[in-house]
């Protein structure tokens, strides 16, 4: 028992430590592309931006205001994928349709499986560009967000695309919205950006993100079963050997859920679709090595193995609360054990804040409650989706859009 404890405690500071590396190495990568200007190409290639939007009338008006509002010096098409909504999406999109050039309504025929690949499919057999880019529908990009991709896409030898930033746009909504903020500027961006300086690897957010279309075309597009599409995307290209360079300053802003009930829904979701992941990749040789494989550990790492050991350091916490000190093994005090863990995950998160320049009062006590609220929401999480997605494979029940309910 003492040995397969220290076996787990070893595991445990690999993970951190592993974490921590990624986090100085993506402020370093943040540092360094803040104080490097992007020279103008010398042409722009053509782009098509995709809006997949089902029933996304509260937001879509903003989003297309901020579509006009892109400063791109080549073509440049914005397809609004309309899903058969039943709000006044298409009304919404008509309006700056007959406007604006660059903006066209695309109502999408139904059809199975229903979600967001299939309406990103239907988007891609339109488009004739060089490149693609999607943009969900409660997006606002920062006006120069499409260009930064292009060029970074450009200027990176094997690049297939390249992913940016997705910052919170109601932040200061309540204490939700300010924990969400705080994940994504820690793991969709540092710790990315730090993938991406040591190992070239770089994963698509689902928004702000661009790809060739010749290579979407060679990988066949979306997969309409996952849950997790750009994920997915993501291991297809890098198995062809492709890149996607993270570009920080490229910046989009996105609504996040404003009460509990629709981020678990939301969640629930994506980790559904990474477990669907998982499964796949098991049955795809291809993606069992090389850099392949590293974005395979990663999820790993992400939506399983930190959930086991966030359970561990439970375990300890009260072990050490109960008077336990230490084992045979283990002389460190557990109670001790757990401190250090709680300390360097709010540190990681803290080197975030300081990167993005966003050092608050409120938000350095968001970060000291993230370890115990936020983070502990993932053990939750993990069973919940597990059992859903053992439920959806035994009654092999049709992918649906379970969109996120927009405020």
């Amino acid at each position: 028992m003492t040995v397969t404890l220290l076996a787990i405690a070893i595991a445990f500071w690999v993970l951190l430590v592993y974490y921590t590396v990624l986090t100085v190495g993506g402020a370093i990568f943040r540092v360094k592309a803040s104080t490097k200007s992007s020279p103008a190409l010398e042409s722009y290639p053509s782009v098509s931006v995709l809006i997949p939007a089902h029933n996304e009338g509260k937001v879509l008006g903003k989003t297309l205001r901020s579509m006009v509002q892109l400063v791109y010096p080549g073509d440049l098409t914005v397809y609004v994928l309309n899903d058969n909504s039943q709000d006044e999406t298409g009304e919404v999109a008509d309006a700056y349709a007959e406007v604006f050039t660059r903006i066209q309504h695309v109502r999408v025929p139904s059809g199975s499986p229903k979600g967001k690949s299939r309406v990103l499919n239907y988007g891609l057999s339109l488009a004739k560009s060089d490149y693609v880019a999607v943009y969900d529908a409660d997006n606002q990009p920062e006006p120069q967000a499409l260009k930064l991709l292009v060029e970074a896409a450009v200027r990176t030898p094997g690049a297939a695309g390249a992913v940016g930033y997705v910052k919170t746009l109601n932040e200061q909504r309540n204490w939700l919205t300010r924990m969400i903020s705080l994940e994504f500027s820690t793991f969709q961006l540092l710790m990315q950006s730090g993938r991406w300086l040591f190992f070239k690897l770089g994963s698509l957010t689902g928004t702000n993100m661009l790809v060739k279309r010749s290579d979407l075309l060679d990988v066949g597009g979306w997969d309409p079963y996952a849950l997790a599409e750009n994920a997915e995307l993501t291991l297809q290209l890098t198995a062809k050997g492709k890149l996607l360079p993270v570009v920080p300053e490229s910046r989009t802003w996105e609504q996040e859920p404003e009460t509990l009930r629709v981020w678990l829904r939301q969640r629930t979701r994506w980790m559904q679709g990474n477990l669907y992941l998982i499964e796949k990749t098991m049955r795809t040789p291809s993606w069992i090595r090389g850099r392949t494989l590293i974005h395979t550990l990663q999820t790993l790492l992400v939506y399983v193995c930190f959930v086991f050991f966030l359970l561990v350091s439970d375990v300890w916490f009260v072990l050490g609360l109960f008077g336990v000190v230490h084992t045979e093994y283990i002389r460190t005090p557990l109670l001790l054990i757990w401190a250090e863990s709680w300390l360097l995950y709010s540190l990681q998160i803290f080197s975030a804040l300081m990167t993005d320049s966003n050092v608050t009062i409120r938000n350095v006590i968001g970060v000291s409650l993230m370890y115990f609220s936020y983070a502990q929401m993932w053990i939750y999480l993990l069973v919940r989706a597990s059992l859903k997605h053992i439920k959806h494979r035994l009654s092999r029940a049709e992918v649906t859009w379970d969109k996120t309910i927009r405020f």
